[in-house]
């Protein structure tokens, strides 16, 4: 359910020519869902639509980007931007600004290696800078460290339970029965990519099912579960993100609203600004 300034949207939200596919089948599931997804105003859901959108196409990026999959021992940077310590975790160079690390890492992939929640994280980043002033970025995630799910608080990541998944949430799937000699597979971090696809760092972009008969490959001896989609959600703080927005994507989009103190109304299927 979508909830905007505390009145509830039904389907007629939906009803605009403006809107992506992606962002359709966005808020189609948002207004199926139980979960209440509750806003200010009207652009901050469509902030949230379209950071979602570039969550995904960042995830496709970084699939493309050349970078490869590995443990935390083998992890590898570009160490002109980044430190590499010794537990595997990439630290930001003194003087480098975080904004250029992360692009780097899309620029000149086959420098870099890491495993899947690290992998996560960098998408997460990725799409917040295409989203925001370069300077807040770079002042709001100073000092960056990417490394498994560190990430900085004004990312704003949390995880809950729930199966209320939309396109750019990172789902998990979980392997029980992983063999012992490949901890490394115990799960998989995937972002949502829409349409029943997903992005996994090691796998690729595949289908649930096939993730899970990826997952299913590197099974204990013996195994008798199958590995499943586990019913959590990880998500970035959109609200807490939309003060920083670039002012130029403000009328881009489905809602064209210049003000957020304007006056909203609604009779039958339209929507009226005062």
């Amino acid at each position: 359910m979508i909830k905007i300034q505390n009145s509830f949207q039904n389907e007629n939200i939906l009803n605009t020519s403006i809107l992506t596919s992606e962002q359709k089948e966005m808020l189609d599931l948002m207004v199926k869902y139980e979960e209440v997804y509750s806003y200010d105003h009207f652009n901050q859901l469509k902030f949230e639509l379209d950071l979602r959108v570039e969550i995904v196409k960042a995830a496709s990026a970084l699939y493309q980007s050349g970078v490869k999959f590995t443990v935390f021992e083998y992890s590898r940077c570009n160490e002109e931007l980044w430190n590499l310590t010794s537990q595997g975790a990439f630290v930001i160079k003194p003087g480098v600004p975080p904004s250029e690390g992360i692009k780097d890492i899309f620029k000149n992939g086959k420098l870099y290696a890491f495993e899947c929640a690290t992998a996560i994280v960098i998408v997460f980043y990725r799409a917040v800078l295409e989203m925001i002033e370069e300077n807040h970025f770079n002042r709001l995630f100073s000092g960056m460290i990417l490394y498994d799910w560190h990430y900085d608080d004004d990312l704003g990541v949390f995880t809950r339970r729930g199966n209320d998944f939309l396109p750019g949430d990172c789902l998990y799937f979980k392997n029980p029965d992983f063999d012992p000699e490949k901890p490394q597979w115990r799960g998989e971090n995937t972002i949502d990519m829409g349409y029943d696809l997903y992005y996994g760092h090691g796998i690729g972009i595949k289908d649930s099912k096939g993730i899970i008969e990826s997952l299913n490959k590197y099974r204990k001896k013996d195994a008798v579960q199958t590995a499943y989609l586990l019913s959590q959600v990880t998500r970035i703080d959109y609200r807490y993100l939309y003060p920083y927005r670039k002012k130029n994507r403000e009328n881009i989009g489905m809602f064209s609203i210049s003000d957020d103190r304007k006056i909203i109304s609604k009779i039958g299927t339209t929507i009226y600004l005062n």
